[in-house]
C-alpha cells in the first residue's frame, strides 16, 4: 500500500480520485509543524503541498519512500527542487488548472488599482462621499508591459486587449511568430520599463528573476506607472517599490503576492496607492477544483510509473509521445545496462547516434534512459530517471547526441558509444515490429540479441569448429541451459563474438572456466532484468 500525505487544503474532488485507488492511502494533516513533518514524512511515498509547506532539503532527505512530491499550483519555490532531484523525487505541479483565475485575478488589480476602487470602498463604508479625491485613469490607449508571455501572460494580454490596451511583452523563450499571432510586441526588459503605462510580471521566482524590479528597473519607468504583481513575492523588490511610490514615480501598486506571507509590517500595506490582497491569484472555487484533480492524477500516474505530464525536475511527455517512444526508452536503458557491466575503466563520454524516424521523435527522454541504465549498473536503483542527468554531470561525464534521418537496414537505429579511460565500445539497437527490443551490433559485429535474462558475451580470437561444443559441456556440467544465442563474425575463421542467453547465472568460477578455453580473449556475464 502506498501512502500519500497532504498537509494543506484540497478539493474533496481530488482527494476522492486519491482515494479510490486501490492500493493507495491518503492522509490528511494540515497542521503540522515544520518538524513533525521531518518526524511523519518517512513513512510516505508521495507528498502533497500547496504554498504553505516549506518543502526543504531536510524534508526530503527524511522523506526515505518518497518517489514524488506534488505542488497543487504554478510555482515551486516552496520545494527544494535541487535536492528532490538529487534524491530521485519526481516534482510535479499543476500549471494549467490555475492559469484563468490567475489572469482575471491580474485585470482585476488593474481596473481596481486604476480606478481607486479599495479605497473608494473604504471611504464611503466609513460615512464620506468624496469623488474627486477618487479621481481614476483609464486603461484604454494605455500600454500594458508582460513580464513572462507563458500561460498566465498570454491569457493576461487577450483579456486586456479587451479593454483596448496595448500590449508589449518581453519572454526570451517565446518566439517572434507566437507573440505575433498574439498581437504582442517583444522587446527586452529595458525597453518594457520606459515604454509601459503598467507592468504585471508572470514568472517563476529564481536566481534570474529574484529583485528583478529594483531601483535601477524602477529608474528606467515612466513618471507614473502601475505596478501589479500576482505572480511570487520577491521579483518586486518591495523597499525599492515603497521607495518608488513615496518619491511619486510609482503611481500605485496591486500587490497579490509578497516576500514574506503574511507581510506583517510591510510599510507598502499602509499606503494608500497600493491594493493589496492574500494571494488569492487561485482562490477561485474552479481553480480550487481543477487544482485538486489535476495534482491527484499527477501523483498517482508517478507512483504507478505512468508518464508524467507536468513534472518540474524531468522531461515530460504528452500521451502519444509516451505510447510511441516506450519501447525505444526500453531499448535504451538495457543498452545503457549492459554497457556499464561490460566496459572497464572510468566513464568519460557516451555519444548517442539516433538514425532514422526516431530521429524527428523528442529523443532527451531517451539519452536519459540510456545514462540511468548505465549508472545503475553499477550504482543499484538511487538512479532513475530524475537524476540520472545530474549524477553524469556531477562525475564529469559528457553526453552528445547526433541525428540523421538517413538509414539503411532498419527503420530506426540507436547506436551508443561509451568512452571510458581503458576503452570504448559501441552497442547499437533497434525494436522489431512495435514493441521488441534487439541488440543488433557490438563493436561492429552484427548480431540478433534480445537484451533481457542473463547474456554470456563471447569474444574469440578466431572462429574455429568445437569452440561452442567444449562451451556448452562446461555450461552442462553445472546445470545451465543456453536458451538461444547469436554469432556475429567478418569473415569465416576470423576473430568473432557470440552472445548467449542462459536461463541461469554463471558462478564466477564457471566464467573463469571459460576463458581459459582457446581461442576465447574475453567472457563476460551481463545481468538484465
Amino acid at each position: 500500500m502506498m501512502k500519500v500525505l497532504i498537509t494543506e487544503y484540497l478539493s474533496d474532488k481530488g482527494i476522492e480520485i486519491l482515494k479510490n485507488e486501490d492500493d493507495i492511502s491518503v492522509d490528511i494533516e494540515t497542521k503540522l509543524s515544520y518538524e513533525e513533518l521531518i518526524k511523519r514524512i518517512a513513512d510516505y511515498d508521495a507528498l502533497i503541498v500547496r504554498s504553505g509547506t516549506k518543502v526543504t532539503a531536510d524534508v526530503i532527505k527524511a522523506g526515505k519512500k518518497l518517489k514524488v512530491i506534488g505542488r497543487a499550483g504554478v510555482g515551486v519555490d516552496n520545494v527544494d527542487v535541487n535536492t528532490a532531484t538529487r534524491q530521485g523525487v519526481i516534482v510535479v505541479n499543476t500549471p494549467n488548472a490555475n492559469t484563468i483565475s490567475a489572469a482575471e485575478h491580474t485585470l482585476t488589480l488593474i481596473l481596481a488599482l486604476s480606478r481607486n476602487i479599495a479605497p473608494a470602498s473604504a471611504s464611503m463604508k466609513s460615512g464620506e462621499w468624496e469623488r474627486q479625491r477618487f479621481m481614476g485613469v483609464e486603461v484604454y490607449g494605455k500600454t500594458l508591459g508582460i513580464i513572462g508571455l507563458g500561460r498566465i501572460g498570454t491569457e493576461v494580454a487577450k483579456r486586456a486587449q479587451a479593454f483596448g490596451m496595448k500590449i508589449i511583452a518581453s519572454d526570451p523563450y517565446i518566439a517572434p511568430e507566437t507573440a505575433n499571432k498574439l498581437n504582442v510586441e517583444l522587446v527586452d526588459n529595458q525597453e518594457l520599463f520606459r515604454r509601459s503605462d503598467y507592468i504585471t510580471v508572470h514568472l517563476p521566482l529564481n536566481q534570474e528573476t529574484c529583485d528583478l524590479l529594483n531601483d535601477e528597473a524602477f529608474n528606467m519607468m515612466k513618471n507614473g506607472v502601475r505596478i501589479i504583481n500576482c505572480a511570487r513575492g520577491g521579483i518586486c523588490d518591495e523597499k525599492a517599490l515603497y521607495n518608488a511610490i513615496v518619491s511619486g514615480k510609482v503611481a500605485g501598486a496591486a500587490l497579490d503576492v509578497f516576500e514574506h506571507e503574511p507581510p506583517t509590517g510591510s510599510p507598502l500595506i499602509s499606503l494608500d496607492s497600493v491594493l493589496a490582497t492574500p494571494h488569492l491569484g487561485a482562490s477561485t472555487k474552479e481553480a480550487l477544483v481543477n487544482v485538486s484533480v489535476e495534482i491527484a492524477h499527477q501523483v498517482i500516474d508517478a507512483l504507478k510509473g505512468r508518464p508524467v505530464h507536468n513534472a518540474v525536475n524531468m522531461i515530460t511527455l504528452d500521451l502519444g509521445e509516451a505510447e510511441k517512444l516506450r519501447p525505444y526508452m526500453h531499448l535504451a536503458e538495457k543498452i545503457g545496462n549492459i554497457h556499464g557491466q561490460l566496459v572497464e575503466g572510468h566513464v568519460i563520454e557516451i555519444n548517442i547516434d539516433y538514425n532514422g524516424e526516431i530521429a524527428t521523435s523528442p529523443t532527451e527522454i531517451i539519452s536519459i534512459a540510456i545514462q540511468k541504465g548505465l549508472l545503475q549498473s553499477f550504482l543499484g536503483d538511487v538512479v532513475n530517471y530524475v537524476n540520472s542527468a545530474l549524477m553524469c554531470r556531477e562525475r564529469g561525464i559528457k553526453v552528445s547526441e547526433t541525428k540523421s534521418i538517413e538509414i539503411e537496414d532498419f527503420v530506426n537505429l540507436i547506436t551508443v558509444t561509451v568512452r571510458t579511460d581503458k576503452v570504448k565500445k559501441r552497442i547499437a539497437g533497434t525494436i522489431f515490429g512495435t514493441r521488441e527490443p534487439r541488440i543488433v551490433e557490438i563493436d561492429g559485429y552484427h548480431l540478433d540479441v534480445m537484451p533481457s535474462g542473463h547474456l554470456l558475451f563471447l569474444k574469440t580470437r578466431h572462429d574455429r569448429p568445437g569452440v561452442m561444443g567444449a562451451l556448452g559441456n562446461i555450461l552442462g556440467e553445472h546445470n545451465i541451459n543456453i536458451a538461444g544465442m547469436s554469432l556475429g563474425r567478418e569473415k569465416p575463421y576470423s576473430e568473432a563474438m557470440a552472445v548467449l542467453t542462459l536461463d541461469n547465472p554463471v558462478p564466477k568460477d564457471v566464467i573463469e572456466r571459460i576463458r581459459s578455453l582457446d581461442p576465447i580473449s574475453e567472457a563476460k556475464l551481463v545481468r538484465l532484468d
